[in-house]
């Protein structure tokens, strides 16, 4: 494969760094979400319910720090052209989900990161406390988890479409789209 047929190496790293956090932080945050604090202490236990509640905070860092790397290499480098070209259609498809999954991976850890502060929480990447940047208003948190959830659904749906579209190139287009983003090629 020609070297301009595909993103950067880095780039590339980045994008499945992206996805695995994201994957770990849906998985994550869904179950949080649908059981709720009280019901996953009654499944798991406190110490594992506190675990999966530091990981997914940790992961939303992760996302954060990494999609922020990933939007510098995005405009610090060439996006290579589709070879074969994309029609219309698959273009605008393509573009939107792009960008919005961009927006709300950057959005999501942000809203996370407001509701854990001004719910009176404690923001933890890994084992550190992060500044909590809001004063504790529990109003304000209880509405921004709301949205921090909707959005965890906005980002599934997403990433859905974006791996169908992905799927229908390798399996049935058959195109080069899949190889731009390959670790091995």
């Amino acid at each position: 494969m020609h070297e301009l047929d595909h993103y950067i190496y880095p780039h590339r790293v980045l994008h499945w760094l992206v996805a695995g956090a994201v994957l770990l932080s849906l998985a994550s945050g869904l179950t949080l979400g649908l059981l709720g604090f009280e019901r996953t202490v009654a499944l798991v236990g406190n110490t594992l319910t506190n675990l999966l509640y530091t990981s997914h905070k940790t992961l939303g860092v992760l996302i954060l720090l990494l999609m922020t790397l990933r939007i510098i290499t995005r405009l610090a480098f060439v996006v290579p052209d589709h070879e074969p070209p994309l029609n219309a259609f698959e273009r605008i498809v393509s573009s939107s989900v792009h960008h919005l999954l961009y927006l709300a991976l950057i959005i999501m850890p942000l809203l996370g990161w407001a509701a854990t502060a001004s719910g009176g929480f404690p923001v933890e990447f890994f084992q550190w406390h992060l500044p909590g940047l809001l004063a504790e208003r529990e109003q304000l948190s209880e509405q921004l988890f709301m949205w921090h959830g909707r959005l965890g659904w906005i980002i599934l749906g997403l990433v859905v479409l974006h791996v169908a579209g992905a799927i229908f190139h390798w399996k049935i287009k058959r195109d080069n789209v899949m190889k731009r983003m390959s670790l091995f090629d």
